[in-house]
């Protein structure tokens, strides 16, 4: 899971960057509103905006509405001061997911961020099937035929884009933009040992990740 946060508070970002990349997740962090406009707007791709309103140089309401006009669906979670309730209806109108009042707990905003995550890894259901394999969302445990599976943090990365993507096809490049955080390098190479290690540990009965070479992976469908 990758995500971008939007915050002009430094100590407030660092402490939510600590959090989220201790719980798995690849974090990036911009201080303004035209950085967080830039970066949704080129190829990468993340998976949750974690979006204070009160940015510099553009309103965090400006980029929602710019989010949302490119036909973006990423889930977004807002930030505001506790005493803004017309800024958290505008953002909610303009297609926020949820929001947060500060001052907040990190704990809280953690199960926040796994409740908006879930609708991209099939809905609002904790646990995921595929075949014998079971994934629990919350506490990012995978177990096969019932027996837990020990995956580090990037296999267990791995596993939720394919999960995510079920059935279709996910490129390497694809795979570095939703695991990597930026100035990180991961080659290709990388990647295909990623990939050995997870089918090892998961490719039991009907689970299979599928190479199709020169272009990437697929966690193959298994029929209902």
């Amino acid at each position: 899971m990758r995500i971008l946060i939007a915050e002009d508070d430094q100590v407030l970002a660092d402490g939510l960057l600590r959090t989220l990349r201790a719980s798995g997740a690849a974090a990036d962090h911009v201080p303004d509103g035209s950085q967080a406009d830039a970066a949704l707007a080129t190829k990468n791709e993340f998976d949750l905006l974690i979006l204070d309103l009160g940015l510099p140089r553009m309103h965090g309401l400006e980029v929602l509405r710019r989010l949302r006009g490119r036909g973006s669906a990423m889930p977004v979670l807002i930030l505001t001061a506790a005493d803004s309730v017309e800024e958290r209806v505008k953002g909610l109108d303009l297609g926020a997911d949820d929001y947060m009042a500060k001052p907040f707990s990190l704990h809280e905003l953690e199960a926040r961020v796994r409740a908006l995550t879930r609708r991209g890894l099939g809905g609002a259901s904790a646990t995921i099937k595929h075949g014998p394999l079971t994934y629990d969302q919350s506490g990012r445990v995978a177990m096969v035929d019932g027996k837990m599976v020990e995956l580090s943090a990037r296999e267990l990365g791995l596993l939720e884009v394919l999960l995510q993507r079920a059935g279709r096809l996910v490129s390497k490049d694809q795979l570095v933009e939703h695991l990597c955080e930026w100035g990180e390098e991961v080659s290709n190479n990388a990647i295909e040992v990623y990939v050995h290690r997870l089918r090892k540990k998961i490719e039991k009965g009907p689970i299979r990740i599928a190479t199709v070479r020169g272009l990437g992976y697929c966690l193959e469908k298994i029929p209902a």
